[in-house]
This record gives structure tokens, C-alpha cells and sequence, in this order.
């Protein structure tokens, strides 16, 4: 994308971590926002944080995980603003232990926001953008949706956020490559961030009376919440440098966009043992410390 002024964003998830930081981005950029979110008290504060500084927004509360919310959503934005040029489909949500352990509500509650969340967003506001494109020579218009390094790894004590993650590239590749048969103005990127202070970790509080848990957490949930509390809170990336990269990202065309590269060496750990008929690599292997402590506090 040459230039953001005066162009269209659309993002979920936009009251904290990553969506706003997308959203004063899109701001300084000179971008017109339309800003969603679950959380009213938390879209309000960013909502008007960026109408202050000047910019264009439309704030709407919106549920991603259904479809009617979305619809609406890419409705209100097209009302308003006409087809947008940038869609963070970004709102995201965490949930650990072991795979076994979860219930339907968690299931249903994680797959609902970061995998259909995802899927509803490409699903309404795609269209709209490649029907710009058809209309106007000079429409460009891109997609980023919010992944996980978990959408690329397999770490244990972890598997239903792991699911979600990894459908989200799946269907981010694709959708990259859908986009390329019909089009040469819109595109798309994944973003796989690894640990970065984001709020993500406290998502229970976003959680739907409907799908509340009804029973205790296990012993492994309190031990993944506990991990997730230690390493999202300690990360050394924070959510404004990611934001900046992803931006970054658009500009160049680039689809893959990493908070850390240099976890990029368990990807290829695991890429190794796929070709090789090997066995799923150690995730521990460069810090064994870790795997012997989850193995200890699993097994008392």
C-alpha cells in the first residue's frame, strides 16, 4: 500500500493491546477508523482518545464470534465511510490446559472470537473491498489477520488456543492466495506475535455469561494462566513496536509478520520433523528448566 492518508481501517479488538495501538497508528497516519470491540468502557476511552487527536472514528461494540455483529458492523462502516482499505481482523482471546480438560463453553468461547471471529470478518468485508477494487483502478486494500506463534508451534498445556491459532494461518495462506487468483489490489498478512504485553492474557474478563465455565479450573488451566500471566507480562516487545511493524508490513506487501524472529527456530524444528517422519520435536529443548517444571507441577 503506497500511502494510508485518508484511507478506511477497520479493526477488532480495537480497546486494547494491538487493536489500539492499530488505531493510533491508522491516526497519525491521517486513516479514517472504524474501531470494534466487546468491551464499550474500553472502545470509548480509544475512541475518544483518537477523535481528540483529530481523527474520523466510528465506534461500534461488536461480538466477532457472530456473524449478525460482524454484518453489521461492515455495514455501519460502509454507511459511513464506504469500502475500507485495511482490516485488522484482530480481536483475540486465551485459554489453556490440557486438551482433554476443556469443555464445550471453552471450546465454543475460544474458537467463537479467534477463529470465527476471523472468518466472519473475511467473509463480510472482503467482498466489499474486491467490488472497490473492480470499481476503481487505484482502490488498494489489504487484510491483516491476528494469528500466534502457537498458530505455527505446538506448545503443550495449550492446545485449544493452539487449534484457534493455527486455523487462523490456514486460512490467512489461502485467503492470500483466493485474493491472488482474482485480484491484483487487495492482499493480506498474518501477524504471529510470541509474547507481548497485550491484556490478552486477562481475556476471561470478556468472557459471555453464556459460555461461562460452570466447573472449577483444573490444575492445568491455573497452570497455564499462571505461564501465560508470567510470560505475556515479562515480554520485552511491547504492542506499539508490533503495530509498527505490521504497518510496516502492508507497505511492503509482506504476509508474514513476526514479533520475534528468533522463535522462528522451533518453526523450523517442527518443518524438520514433518519432513522427516520424525517425531514432534522437544518444545523445551533450549530451555529444558521449563518442560521439567510443567512435567513436575502436571504430575503431582
Amino acid at each position: 500500500m503506497k500511502s494510508f492518508q485518508g484511507k478506511t481501517a477497520v479493526i477488532t479488538g480495537a480497546g486494547s493491546g494491538f487493536g489500539r495501538e492499530f488505531a493510533r497508528i491508522g491516526a497519525s497516519l491521517g486513516m479514517k477508523l472504524v474501531l470494534a470491540d466487546i468491551e464499550q468502557a474500553a472502545l470509548d476511552v480509544v475512541a475518544d482518545e483518537l477523535r481528540a487527536s483529530g481523527a474520523e472514528v466510528l465506534a461500534l461494540r461488536t461480538d466477532v464470534s457472530k456473524a449478525e455483529s460482524v454484518d453489521a458492523l461492515a455495514a455501519a462502516a460502509m454507511q459511513r465511510f464506504g469500502a475500507p482499505n485495511l482490516v485488522f481482523n484482530n480481536a483475540g482471546v486465551f485459554h489453556g490446559g490440557l486438551l482433554w480438560e476443556h469443555s464445550v463453553r471453552d471450546w465454543e468461547w475460544v474458537l467463537g472470537v479467534n477463529l470465527w471471529g476471523v472468518v466472519h470478518g473475511v467473509r463480510a468485508f472482503t467482498p466489499l473491498m474486491l467490488a472497490a477494487a473492480k470499481a476503481d483502478p487505484a482502490y488498494e486494500g489489504h487484510l491483516v489477520n491476528t494469528a500466534s506463534m502457537a498458530g505455527l508451534l505446538t506448545p503443550p498445556n495449550m492446545g485449544l488456543y493452539n487449534v484457534s491459532k493455527h486455523a487462523v494461518v490456514a486460512l490467512t495462506e489461502t485467503l492470500y492466495q483466493d485474493l491472488h487468483l482474482v485480484s491484483d489490489q487487495v492482499s493480506c498478512s498474518v501477524l504471529c506475535p510470541y509474547f507481548v504485553p497485550t491484556g490478552i492474557s486477562s481475556s476471561q474478563r470478556n468472557r459471555p455469561e453464556a459460555l461461562a465455565e460452570v466447573n472449577t479450573p483444573t490444575s492445568s488451566q491455573l497452570i497455564a494462566q499462571t505461564m501465560s500471566d508470567k510470560a505475556v507480562g515479562s515480554g520485552k516487545v511491547n504492542a506499539a513496536q508490533v503495530a509498527q511493524k505490521v504497518f510496516d508490513a502492508i507497505a511492503a506487501d509482506s504476509f508474514y509478520v513476526y514479533s520475534h524472529p528468533h522463535a522462528l527456530g522451533g518453526v523450523r524444528a517442527r518443518m524438520e520433523a514433518i519432513m522427516t517422519h520424525a517425531n514432534p520435536p522437544d518444545p523445551f529443548a533450549e530451555r529444558p528448566e521449563v518442560g521439567q517444571t510443567l512435567r513436575r507441577q502436571l504430575r503431582a
